[in-house]
């Protein structure tokens, strides 16, 4: 079957998260969002070379529900249960339908940082992968020195299956390894 015509919910909740698709008109409240936390972003995250405009941030959102709808990349929002308060985003990338397989990455919003959200937020997004998605594979990159983003997988239980030596630049352009935790389908 191909990807565009796998039908799936377009949002899920955790404890206290409600994860979704992005929708038109959530570049402000992203904007909002990365702006706070853009000191931190840009350290790890190369997209975060400059602060977005808000007509930057809902083009991005635009985009993002375009290959969310095509099935391409699933960007997810994570928002306060009941409320329109970004906590940060996170999502299923790099897809292999064939597999299925899918990393998930995410940032916390500044205000949010070292409450769980995203430890919540990517043990229910894996959860969905492989309960809703039929996924045989769920990895987590990041690097070595990101320990806050490392501690993530260690703490769901992700294998470390390895570290790709020099894999990737920083977003200051400095080479750095990139480690690789996997979980696959029980």
């Amino acid at each position: 079957m191909k990807p565009i015509l796998i039908d799936f919910p377009e949002s899920f909740e955790s404890k206290r998260l409600t994860i979704r698709a992005p929708l038109p008109g959530d570049g402000t409240e992203l904007n909002t969002a990365v702006r706070e936390t853009f000191d931190d972003l840009k350290i790890h995250m190369p997209w975060a070379k400059e602060i977005p405009t808000v007509e930057e941030s809902e083009a991005r959102v635009r985009r993002a529900r375009c290959d969310f709808l095509s099935r391409e990349d699933l960007w997810l929002l994570l928002f306060l249960k009941g409320r329109n308060t970004l906590v940060g985003s996170s999502g299923l990338h790099r897809i292999n339908w064939d597999v299925p397989k899918f990393e998930i990455g995410y940032w916390c919003r500044k205000n949010f940082q070292r409450q769980g959200y995203i430890t919540e937020s990517t043990e229910a997004i894996t959860k969905f992968a492989f309960e809703v998605l039929g996924a045989k594979r769920v990895e987590v990159r990041c690097d070595p020195q990101n320990v806050r983003s490392r501690r993530i997988p260690e703490r769901l239980g992700f294998q470390l299956e390895g570290t790709l030596r020099n894999e990737a630049r920083t977003p200051s352009g400095e080479l750095c390894d990139i480690l690789v935790f996997a979980k696959i389908h029980p």
